[in-house]
């Protein structure tokens, strides 16, 4: 449930990387104990637990995952989890690659009173592959469990959905995401939340905040880009996202108005390129 002062606070840890060469404990370390003074009402930890997804590096980030001292914690597998067939060390460490969580929320946007968050977490990987792809089949299935129009709505994949900057030539965004994107648009979907890039970055998209994680756990960075984490605040007017850096104080942060809508020509109705007037 939100807390008392109106506010509804998310954790985001991602690609923690268990054998990795690169991999430092010291920096899940302090991401955990971190988040657990913050005392989030959601943990999001978005794949990408293992190096090469080998059952000795599950059962470590299993380890990492257990000190997480929220009671709603949603896990994801990510791309180097699915690879040498790892999924299903995941599914028997982790639990189900596709699932929901509904629990309390209480912060109203524009007067409109909503009680409950839904989260709806989906396998984005392709075994041995570094790209991905969530599949018609799914478009179906976010649609049936976000049918519901009043709880706020998260989604939580692996892979990013629109290009992140500063991470080079973009080889792994999510091969359908152009679907999937008008599929959360048209379920009234909240926020994305994925990981992957190793880089922090939020941008609305289709009157939603698509926001990604940087590595929590390896020091396989990009240029100055610092290992880090997400801290995502919501409140009635906003959503105001931090990511705090785990090798320093360099933290970075943005906020997101929760009442803009983007209008988007073709999911909206209008022609490509036409404004859609305001209703």
């Amino acid at each position: 449930m939100a807390s008392a002062d109106g506010e509804f606070l998310i954790a985001q840890i991602s690609d923690i990387h268990c054998g990795e060469s690169r991999h430092d404990p010291r920096l899940v370390q302090r991401a955990i104990e971190e988040v657990n003074r913050a005392a989030p009402d959601l943990v999001v930890v978005p794949g990408d637990l293992t190096a090469n997804g080998f059952r000795d590096e599950f059962l470590e980030a299993k380890r990492y995952v257990d000190e997480i001292a929220c009671e709603n914690c949603v896990v994801i597998a990510g791309n180097h989890d699915c690879r040498n067939v790892g999924y299903l060390h995941f599914e028997d460490i982790f639990g189900a690659r596709y699932h929901s969580l509904e629990m309390g929320f209480g912060v109203c946007c524009e007067g409109v009173v909503q009680d409950r968050v839904k989260v709806l977490a989906a396998d984005s990987n392709k075994p041995d592959l570094d790209e991905g792809e969530l599949g018609r089949g799914k478009l179906d299935w976010i649609e049936e469990e976000f049918a519901d129009p009043e709880p706020f709505k998260v989604f939580v994949l692996h892979h990013h959905v629109v290009g992140v900057p500063g991470t080079g030539r973009e080889r792994s965004i999510l091969l359908d995401a152009g679907d999937v994107v008008r599929t959360l648009s048209q379920s009234g979907a909240d926020l994305i939340l994925s990981g992957h890039k190793h880089v922090a970055w939020a941008v609305p998209i289709a009157g939603m905040l698509a926001v990604t994680s940087g590595t929590a756990g390896t020091h396989r960075t990009r240029g100055f880009t610092p290992p880090s984490y997400n801290l995502l605040h919501i409140t009635e007017e906003r959503v105001e996202g931090v990511a705090k850096d785990l090798t320093g104080d360099n933290d970075l942060s943005g906020a997101f108005d929760r009442a803009l809508k983007l209008p988007v020509g073709l999911l909206a109705g209008g022609a490509p390129g036409e404004p859609v007037a305001d209703e």
